[in-house]
Order: structure tokens, then C-alpha cells, then sequence
């Protein structure tokens, strides 16, 4: 089977002649061993050496200081170091001090026409390999956003005691990424094969909010995110760490293909649940624990816990550590040993 074959085919139930599989975005902490490792020169190098099935576009968007599209609002009240690595959710933030939901007009929100470079994107979409599925790394975290809008502890009792400020804010969040998402789905039209999307719900152990909060302030911004990706004819990945058991069903209402990133160790996370409940309703992505196995377990026992999801998952799961950011800690042999036993 091709790259491309082997994930539609993975996200569509139907038989495989291996797992696809996706390496994720190594951090750039991460990347200097990995490349000594596999000895390539750059990760696309070893995206190519490991066989992996998706090619992930990120947005080119360029915004002081951390010009990433996941750090697009200066909503911290404090000095920080706002960059992907470093960003917190639980500084103070811009709104924490306003109690009106005409307020939300008193923040200076970017115009993302200003700062994404729609003649990058292109140039990004056209240069990615063409027997690999294209993947648009957009985020839209809207939740999230607001979250850091308030400060994580406000904007939890905004949801409650200020319903109608946190509203706006949420909302005026989501109309910049719809605003952004199709300028990128523009500069890239007819390329793209599918977009990674998400907010974290979830802990280690349960959702951070409850559902019904999530229903009534984030999934009506979900579903337009969702939505506009599918009026382009885009296959949607929604990225949530910890565990959201709770909400599955809800991501798969609200028109998710594929459900990222297993958080392996989460409370109900583990695969014979995920294929107990939801076989042949949803693709996932993600299920080899990086937590303590990538991190801590060497590439035999890796080996082995790859080849109990392939019995579990034939089909219907993307292979890939479960966190989309490959960090340092992670022994580049047992990267090896996860894709080696794919193969097999």
C-alpha cells in the first residue's frame, strides 16, 4: 500500500498491510539527537527514514516573539517567555479584571491577515512530499485561549459567574481562527489532506471541566472550526491530551474523524476500552504511551507493547507516541524500535 492508501484506509476500518503511522513534532530540544541517531541531517530526512505516512504543514505565522499560531494572543498580564516550549495558562491574564462582555472589545486583537504568510504556506504545501498525506498543524485552540485570556483559575469561575464575558471572549477567539484557518485553507487549496485541531480537556484522571460547560461554551466554536475544514474537504484529527472518555461520543457528533492522542496512562485512555466502545465509529491517533514506556522502557518492551495495539488496533489507529511533542527525554532507540515494529 502507499502512504496515502494506508491512512485512508486505517481512518475508514478497513484492512491494512501495516499501521499507518504518524512520528508527531519532535521539539527542537529533541531533534539533535534524533538526527545523530538516524543519521539524517533534518527531520524531514527522518520523517523519509522511518517510513511515516503524514507530513505536518505548520502554519507560518509570524507574530512576536514567539511567531506561532498556538501563541497568537498577548493575553499574560506578567512578564513571561511566551513562546510554545514555555507558554502557561495560569498567568494572570488581560480579562481578569473586566466584568462585561462589551469589554472584550478593550483588547487589541490581531489581525491574523497581518501576520500569516499565505505565500509560505503555499510554498510549504507545494515543497511536502506528494505520496504522504499533507497535514495542516492549525490548533485552533480556542478553549485554551480563553483559558489564558483570564488566567486558567478566572476564566474556570467566568464560566460560571461571568457566563456572558467568558462568552465573548470565547467567541471572539474562534472568529480569529476561522479567519485564520481560511486564509491558510486558501493559500493551500486543493493540497491538504487533513488538519490537526484541539484543546486539552482532560487530566490524568478526568476532564478538567465538566461536559456539559464544554457543550455550552466550547463545542459550538468546535463544530464551525470542524465545519469550515470540511467544506475544504479536509480530513479532521482533534487533539486532546488526559483523559476525555466522557466526550468522545461529542467529538464524534461534532464531526471528528480521528481522535488524537490516546493519552495511553489516562483514566479509561487504554486501547481495549477505546476499541470496546468505539470500534468503527472513530479512527484514533496516537496509543504508545510516552509517559513512562518511550521515556523510561527500552526498545524491547516497546516492541512488545507495539505489537500488543497491532492485535488490538489492526486497523482503525494511527501509531505515534502519545504526545504530538517528541521531547528530549525520549531515547531515540526506542523511536527506532516503535516504527521497526510496525514493519514486522
Amino acid at each position: 500500500m502507499t502512504h496515502r492508501d494506508r491512512f485512508f484506509a486505517t481512518i475508514h476500518h478497513q484492512i491494512v498491510d501495516r499501521p499507518a503511522s504518524w512520528l508527531g513534532l519532535p521539539v527542537p530540544l529533541a531533534e539533535p539527537e534524533l538526527l545523530r541517531y538516524f543519521g539524517v541531517s533534518e527531520i524531514d530526512q527522518l520523517r523519509m527514514a522511518i517510513g511515516d505516512d503524514i507530513y505536518p504543514i505548520e502554519v507560518p505565522y509570524n507574530y512576536p516573539p514567539s511567531n506561532h499560531i498556538a501563541c497568537a494572543f498577548n493575553f499574560a498580564k506578567t512578564d513571561h517567555l511566551d513562546t510554545p516550549e514555555e507558554r502557561t495558562l495560569t498567568a494572570p491574564g488581560f480579562f481578569e479584571d473586566y466584568s462585561e462582555a462589551a469589554d472584550v472589545e478593550k483588547f487589541d486583537w490581531p489581525d491574523p491577515a497581518r501576520y500569516l504568510d499565505c505565500e509560505e504556506a503555499r510554498r510549504r504545501a507545494v515543497s511536502a512530499p506528494a505520496d504522504r498525506i499533507k497535514m495542516g498543524i492549525l490548533w485552533s485552540a480556542h478553549f485554551q485561549d480563553a483559558c489564558s485570556a483570564f488566567g486558567m483559575e478566572h476564566a474556570l469561575m467566568s464560566m460560571y459567574l461571568n457566563p456572558e464575558l467568558f462568552q465573548a471572549v470565547i467567541d471572539r477567539i474562534t472568529d480569529f481562527y476561522l479567519t485564520a484557518n481560511e486564509l491558510f485553507y486558501e493559500a493551500t487549496k486543493g493540497m491538504l489532506d487533513a488538519i490537526l485541531i484541539g484543546n486539552d480537556f482532560g487530566s490524568q484522571t478526568n476532564l478538567i471541566v465538566d461536559p456539559e460547560i464544554l457543550r455550552k461554551f466550547v463545542f459550538p466554536g468546535t463544530r464551525k472550526l470542524i465545519d469550515q475544514a470540511k467544506s475544504y474537504g479536509l480530513i479532521v484529527m482533534h487533539h486532546s491530551c488526559g483523559s476525555i472518555f466522557p466526550i468522545i461520543n461529542d467529538l464524534i457528533e461534532l464531526g471528528t474523524d480521528i481522535i488524537h492522542p490516546i493519552q495511553a496512562l489516562a483514566f479509561e485512555m487504554d486501547a481495549p476500552n477505546l476499541k470496546k466502545y468505539f470500534a468503527g465509529k472513530i479512527a484514533f491517533c496516537g496509543g504508545v504511551d510516552a509517559q513512562n514506556l518511550l521515556v523510561n522502557g527500552n526498545p524491547a518492551e516497546v516492541l512488545e507493547k507495539v505489537n500488543e495495539l497491532k492485535k488490538i488496533f489492526p486497523t482503525g489507529l494511527i501509531f505515534s507516541p502519545s504526545h504530538e511533542a517528541v521531547l528530549p527525554d525520549i531515547p531515540p532507540a526506542n523511536i527506532k524500535a516503535l516504527f521497526e515494529a510496525l514493519k514486522q
